[in-house]
């Protein structure tokens, strides 16, 4: 098998699930139990909690542990909006689900909503998201990599323009494709929260953070036993925190060894092998500049070609890629990124996502796989695919 659907989960590192082993069978006590096996608990806790702060360079207390990344979106998007004043609400149109059921919840509540869409090339504008914030808008949620076509968004620029207003709304960023394979410094963002998730960068499902700036108001999801310094109810899942530190501790290691160029130099040679091999396929946000896409993520289109037949052919011949974002994939019409950007019913997108374990052998067997498929898809025509309906 050939794995390229790392935008959707990695395989967990080894010393991840030997770190989560142990502490499943060693630390079973509460952390916030009173007694020794208690504090043993908070101790390993609080040192996986340092672990993802230290790969972010901010402080541990910032950090909540979530359940994964969807609950951390939920947790900045609903819990900022709910304590701010305003109700009013800037979204890009092509955020995460995760992101975009919480702003319909608010929505349901009586929030406006104004969704900025991007340019073709998949790069939301700064200008345009600037100019939609009026002076009762509570929240404005900017992704920093957009997970079905790769391209990263300006957040920082977008933040330090919102800085300038008399009354500056909060900033949700969904940073979830953005940790692991790139520096992520939330501080340098200027958000106000960020999201996480540990299954990104080969650490295990089902754990996630919010960075939350000091000052930054929040209400919590809901109430318990006051963990997470009152932020979120309910004991914490241990052994996913350990987890999720050593994934962060590893992703800062490979990022220090040069792990993002080496996957960045492995996403061009995927594309430009495919483009040549393939006629008519391009990449699906040719207009991005190198500096505005994540290392990991290559979109091809392919015009004349419906991307379930394309999918279902790579899968018989050992490729996993994905035609957009698995928490999506069952939804019902098409994907609103790509109509956000313009793309054509008629043309199949296919998302090859990467990691830090891809090899070049993948690469290449991934490519045969995939002109054959094309060639299979299309009824074996040897001229462009993007022609195939006029020659009949």
């Amino acid at each position: 098998m050939i794995y390229l659907d790392n935008a959707a989960s990695t395989r967990p590192a080894e010393e991840v699930l030997a770190a989560m082993a142990e502490a499943a069978r060693d630390l079973y006590a509460n952390p916030a139990a009173a007694h020794p096996a208690g504090a043993a608990a908070a101790r390993a806790l609080e040192a996986a909690r340092a672990q993802v702060a230290a790969a972010l360079e901010v402080e541990p207390e910032e950090l909540v542990f979530t359940s994964g990344g969807t609950e951390a979106d939920a947790m900045g998007v609903l819990g900022a909006a709910r304590a701010a004043r305003g109700r009013h609400l800037v979204v890009t149109a092509f955020e995460h689900p995760a992101v975009m059921r919480a702003i319909d919840a608010l929505a349901a509540d009586g929030f406006t909503v104004d969704r900025v869409a991007p340019a073709a090339s998949g790069v939301v504008s700064v200008e345009a998201v600037v100019e939609a914030v009026r002076p009762d808008t509570a929240l404005v949620a900017v992704m920093l990599v957009q997970n079905e076509l790769g391209t990263v968004q300006p957040v920082a620029e977008i933040a330090r323009r919102l800085a300038q207003r008399p009354r500056r709304p909060h900033l949700h960023v969904d940073a979830v494709q953005g940790f692991g394979l790139m520096r992520l410094r939330p501080r340098a963002l200027g958000a106000d929260t960020v999201a996480l998730s540990a299954h990104k960068l080969h650490g295990p499902r089902g754990a996630g953070a919010l960075w939350v700036r000091p000052g930054a108001r929040l209400q919590p999801l809901w109430v318990a036993g006051g963990q997470e310094r009152g932020r979120r109810g309910g004991t914490e899942n241990l052994a996913a925190a350990i987890g999720f530190g050593q994934a962060a501790r590893l992703a800062r290691l490979s990022l220090d060894a040069g792990a993002g160029q080496a996957v960045a130099e492995l996403r061009d040679r995927l594309e430009a092998a495919a483009v040549a091999a393939v006629a008519g396929a391009r990449s699906t946000v040719t207009g991005a500049t190198a500096a505005e896409r994540a290392p990991h993520i290559a979109s091809l289109a392919f015009p004349g070609l419906p991307a379930e037949p394309l999918l279902h052919a790579l899968e018989a011949r050992g490729v996993m890629a994905s035609a957009g974002s698995a928490c999506a994939s069952r939804l019902a019409g098409p994907s609103p990124a790509l109509k956000a950007i313009g793309v054509d019913d008629r043309t199949g997108v296919l998302r090859f996502s990467l990691s830090r374990e891809t090899t070049a052998a993948e690469v290449e067997g991934a490519v045969a796989a995939l002109t054959d498929a094309a060639r299979e898809v299309g009824g074996g025509t040897t001229f462009p695919l993007a022609n195939r309906a006029a020659r009949g």
